[in-house]
């Protein structure tokens, strides 16, 4: 009494056959690229297939791997996708760990999908954070104190165990086999004879890259004084730590060691700072005598690391949410009128201060990427992302028009100080009927993508730890809500 294939089961608008027909027009050859091709080793499942597997997964709001295995045994459509295979949840946290970048890369791939339906109007975008907590709880939060006994006693442990484990041996010493000159020239004949076997067999190992921090730049840093170049140095840390993302330690042993290491990073990063911040103050002082600004009294950064780290996941931050702080990440997004994300990233500031420029750069490479002749003309964003040279570049190198309030939404009258000048100019352009209509646009396009993916999806945690991981998990999240209103507009265009 049941169709002869599962494929039956499914209506021809479900959106499996959506994901599947999307994957099958995108270039998967960076996944390809990953495996062997003389077709040694364990048989792997059909890339594409993991592909679609995944990225219905995260449209169907299942983002758990486990949550994917029982799926796939369960329901109708996972196994439409997967041919009646199961992977399990091992196999796709795998694959999704090993093809972060290409996995990164697919969100251009379905932006260019919208592009050809003609989703893609970017003449106003609008750019806004929201926060996503972490898989990591507040109170892993330590200082460096408490890291510093922790490992001390988990060494003087290591020691107690290895003494009741050896007794008065040194605990290194040779095998019985080995102890003698015979038994070691038999063992390194065998050696040599399996590498032998196993030459040419190894997978080329990926060489490190060399560190971004470079030379401070006095122009860009202007005449914020001591703080612009302790956030300067700091911004050069941050980018270091974005080029050797790698993932979160399983062993809280190492997990401790990062943390340790993450503190003292930015100590040294401060001592960065403030020694250059001194050697130009006081070669201004002896050649041109021009005040640099800032305060003038001495500063030495502490000799021992301050601040606090999670050790649960050390990329993570405590940062003010909607009604209470959290343990997590500030996710970013440029959404245009359609709703459609042209930008999706992830920082670890709490402030939003410092992202316009990046994120309206990074929506223009998206869009160059997916073959768009789109550009957008008309940026607008909230009072948070008021930052001058950001506005200044985005005017200059891209001949954009910037909207955005000088004044938060809450208060009441200017902000202290805030008078005249550019304030008052973008003041009197939003208070223009064009300005409102055009700042009223914000509201409708990106507060409903977020409203949608919090409230409606229920994604307002993260699975994965780390920068990277978390990068990847956030950009398939908007690349699935991208893929669920392409599919919704294709069904609307055939039946009207």
């Amino acid at each position: 009494m049941l169709p002869p294939s599962v494929r039956d089961w499914l209506p021809e608008d479900h959106l499996a056959w959506f994901v599947i027909d999307s994957v099958a027009r995108m270039d998967l050859s960076g996944f390809y690229s990953a495996y062997r091709a003389d077709g040694r080793g364990r048989a792997a499942y059909e890339p594409s297939v993991m592909v679609a597997l995944v990225l219905y997964g995260y449209a169907s709001n299942e983002r758990s791997s486990r949550g994917i295995e029982r799926r796939c045994r369960q329901d109708i459509a996972y196994r439409v996708i997967t041919g009646n295979q199961t992977p399990d949840h091992a196999t796709v946290a795998r694959f999704i760990r090993r093809h972060q970048q290409s996995l990164n890369e697919l969100f251009g791939a379905v932006l260019r999908l919208c592009d050809r339906a003609g989703l893609v109007d970017a003449g106003i975008v609008a750019v806004d954070g929201t926060k996503l907590t972490a898989n990591a709880s507040s109170d892993s939060n330590v200082d460096y104190d408490r890291i510093a006994r922790e490992i001390i006693q988990d060494a003087i442990a290591t020691d107690e165990a290895e003494d009741d484990k050896f007794g008065d041996a040194r605990g290194d010493e040779l095998p019985p086999e080995l102890q003698t000159a015979a038994g070691r020239r038999e063992w390194l004949e065998r050696e040599l004879a399996r590498d032998e076997q196993n030459d040419g067999e190894s997978d080329p190992v990926e060489c490190r890259g060399d560190e971004l921090v470079g030379e401070f730049d006095p122009e860009r840093i202007g005449h914020a004084g001591r703080r612009g170049w302790l956030r300067e140095a700091h911004r050069h840390l941050e980018a270091q730590r974005w080029h050797d993302a790698g993932p979160v330690p399983r062993s809280r042993d190492e997990r401790l060691r990062l943390a340790a290491q993450c503190l003292e990073d930015d100590l040294a990063a401060e001592c960065r700072g403030n020694k250059a911040y001194e050697d130009l103050r006081e070669h201004r002082r002896l050649h041109d005598r021009r005040r640099l600004g800032g305060p003038t009294k001495p500063y030495t950064p502490p000799e021992i690391p301050a601040g606090e780290v999670n050790v649960s996941d050390p990329d993570s931050r405590r940062m003010k949410g909607n009604r209470r702080y959290i343990q997590g990440y500030n996710a970013q997004a440029v959404v245009n009128e359609q709703q459609i994300v042209l930008a999706a990233e992830i920082t670890t500031q709490a402030s939003d201060f410092s992202q316009l420029g990046p994120m309206i750069d990074k929506a223009l490479d998206e869009l160059q990427h997916a073959g768009s002749r789109d550009r957008p003309s008309v940026v607008v964003a909230d009072a948070q992302y008021w930052n001058e040279q950001h506005m200044d570049h985005l005017t200059a190198e891209h001949g954009l028009q910037v909207l955005i309030p000088p004044d938060g939404g809450k208060r009441d009258g200017e902000r202290p100080g805030w008078t005249g000048g550019r304030y008052s100019f973008m003041r009197a352009v939003l208070q223009t009927e064009l300005g409102k209509e055009l700042y009223r646009k914000r509201q409708t396009a990106i507060e409903p993508v977020f409203g949608h993916t919090k409230h409606n999806r229920k994604i307002y945690r993260l699975n994965y730890r780390g920068r990277s991981l978390v990068r990847t998990e956030w950009r398939l999240v908007m690349l699935s809500h991208n893929l669920q209103k392409l599919h919704r507009h294709q069904i609307a265009a055939a039946l009207g």
